[in-house]
C-alpha cells in the first residue's frame, strides 16, 4: 500500500490521474488549488454516492446513500491489517472528532469500507473500529462490488502484494471524502492531513450542512 499512497499524497489531480480511463471516468473530481475555505480540496465535480448495500460492522445491511440519518458522512477505504497508514488515518480522524464542538461531533458519521473483504468480517472490523471511535461503522461486500463502489469516489484498489510472514497487503489509494447531506463528495482530503486541518474542516463543513 505505501507505493500507491506516496503517489496520492501529491493531491487530488494525482487520484484522477491515477484511475485514468476507468469506466467512472465522468465523475473524476477536478480540484481547486489549496483551498480558500478549506484545508481539504473541494470538488469542482463533486462525487455522488452510489445506491449500494453494504453490511455493516455489526452483520446488517447498510444501504450506503441512506444508512445514516447524519448530514455529514466521512468515506474512508482501508483495512484491518494494514501496517501502517490505515491506522493512522482513523487515529486522526478519531482525534480530530474528539476536538470539534458537540454541534459538528453530532453531525458527522465516519465510514470505513473495507479494501479486504476476504479477513475483515463485521466482527472484525466492529473490534477493530471499536479501538479508534465505537461510533465509526465499518462496511464490507464482496470485492467486486467494493471496487465498484470505490471507482466511483475515485479510489483506485490494485491488489495485494505478499508479505515474509506468509500474510499480505492491500494496495489502495488513501484519500479521505467529505460528503454533504446530498450525498454529494465535496471534499477530500490526502494522506499528511493535519489532525487540526480535519477538525477545522469538519467544524466548517458541518456548519453548511442541516
Amino acid at each position: 500500500m505505501r507505493r500507491l499512497a506516496r503517489m496520492v499524497v501529491a493531491g487530488v489531480a494525482t487520484v484522477a490521474l491515477a484511475a485514468c480511463g476507468s469506466p467512472a471516468a465522468d465523475v473524476r473530481p477536478v480540484g481547486s488549488p489549496p483551498a480558500k475555505t478549506y484545508g481539504g480540496a473541494e470538488l469542482t465535480q463533486p462525487y455522488t454516492m452510489p445506491d449500494a448495500t453494504l453490511t455493516d460492522s455489526t452483520g446488517q445491511k447498510f444501504q450506503l446513500r441512506t444508512g445514516s440519518d447524519k448530514p455529514v458522512v466521512v468515506v474512508f477505504f482501508g483495512y484491518t491489517n494494514c501496517p501502517d497508514i490505515c491506522k493512522t488515518t482513523l487515529s486522526d480522524l478519531a482525534s480530530a472528532l474528539n476536538r470539534v464542538s458537540a454541534e459538528t461531533r453530532g453531525k458527522i458519521q465516519v465510514l470505513l469500507i473495507t479494501t479486504d473483504p476476504a479477513r475483515d468480517t463485521p466482527d472484525v472490523l466492529k473490534a477493530y473500529l471499536a479501538r479508534f471511535d465505537p461510533t465509526f461503522i465499518g462496511l464490507t461486500a464482496s470485492l467486486d462490488e467494493i471496487k465498484k463502489v470505490a471507482a466511483t469516489m475515485g479510489v483506485v484498489i490494485e491488489g495485494t502484494t505478499k508479505t515474509p510472514d506468509g500474510g499480505y497487503e492491500v494496495t489502495h489509494s488513501t484519500q479521505v471524502i467529505g460528503f454533504d447531506a446530498a450525498r454529494k463528495g465535496r471534499l477530500v482530503w490526502t494522506q499528511g492531513t493535519a489532525i487540526g486541518t480535519y477538525k477545522d474542516d469538519f467544524d466548517r463543513f458541518a456548519a453548511t450542512q442541516r
